[in-house]
């Protein structure tokens, strides 16, 4: 499996698909292959590359804290490594926030960006949620840290539906059993990254097309930090999907997996 050297430790990645350079970049907690659902479709018109990132997977997890700089550069490692001079890029929640430090400190390297959930500064609730995930994580089963994700992360739709609450169910039984869970070491890395970016200042420098996405009842990333990222960024769009939380990209799977193909096309 592909593991290479970036900004001083080992970087998991996988490709899949053809057509220029699409670079995925997952959450907290998640590993690349979280992407699953999305690049099933994506890897027909680009070529992805989909990311462990440090303190995840199969990516080293060294001791902490990480910050959302450091992590952008372990990703501008990767392109560097694979001969890419630009990409377009896609990252979610701690994702978007690590894409925003890769436009900020490697704007060469980025043609154009969808931000799903994303946030240019913490306040009180936002420090105490990251805060609280290392402090439960330290003390409950996988499973059970599975459902209070899931609690942070989808809607009252999502839970109310029998198809996704059933899955919601496989996914805190797979939880159980993952062969490679997250170390705490490695949340603790990802939440100070998290709880410590604060980029708002920064974000009118961003020249790149954005498409920036976000959930009505997101009560994980509320919709005021999705839409003062896109208030801050000169050439973005906003989408916010009605009824639909942190997780509203799997929440409107279709469509958002159409809309941003198209909109990735276009830009």
């Amino acid at each position: 499996m592909p593991t290479i050297q970036s900004n001083g430790i080992n970087l998991y990645y996988e490709e899949r698909g053809e057509g220029e350079p699409l670079l995925l970049i997952m959450g907290i907690t998640a590993p690349g292959s979280v992407w699953e659902k999305h690049v099933d479709y994506w890897q027909k018109s680009f070529r992805c590359i989909l990311v462990d990132n440090r303190g995840v997977g199969s990516s080293d997890k060294p001791p902490g804290p990480y910050s959302s700089a450091q992590m952008a550069d372990d990703c501008a490692g990767l392109l560097h490594h694979l001969g890419i001079n630009k990409a377009r890029i896609a990252g979610v929640s701690m994702g978007s926030i690590i894409a925003q430090q890769l436009a900020i400190r490697h704007p060469e390297l980025v043609r154009s960006m969808v931000l799903m959930c994303p946030w240019a500064r913490c306040d009180n609730t936002a420090r105490d949620i990251f805060t609280h995930m290392i402090d439960i994580k330290a003390r409950l089963k996988p499973e059970e840290f599975a459902v209070y994700i899931q609690l942070l992360i989808f809607s009252k739709t999502s839970f109310d539906d029998p198809d996704m609450y059933h899955s919601m169910l496989e996914d805190r039984k797979n939880a159980a059993l993952d062969p490679n869970p997250q170390p705490l070491i490695g949340l603790a890395g990802q939440a100070e990254a998290c709880m410590h970016h604060d980029v708002l200042d920064l974000l009118s420098g961003i020249q790149q097309p954005v498409l920036v996405t976000g959930g009505e009842k997101d009560a994980f990333t509320p919709e005021w930090m999705t839409r003062e990222v896109a208030s801050a960024i000169p050439n973005s769009q906003l989408h916010i999907y009605p009824n639909s939380g942190h997780a509203f990209h799997w929440e409107n799977l279709d469509d958002f997996n159409h809309r941003v193909r198209q909109w990735l096309a276009e830009n």
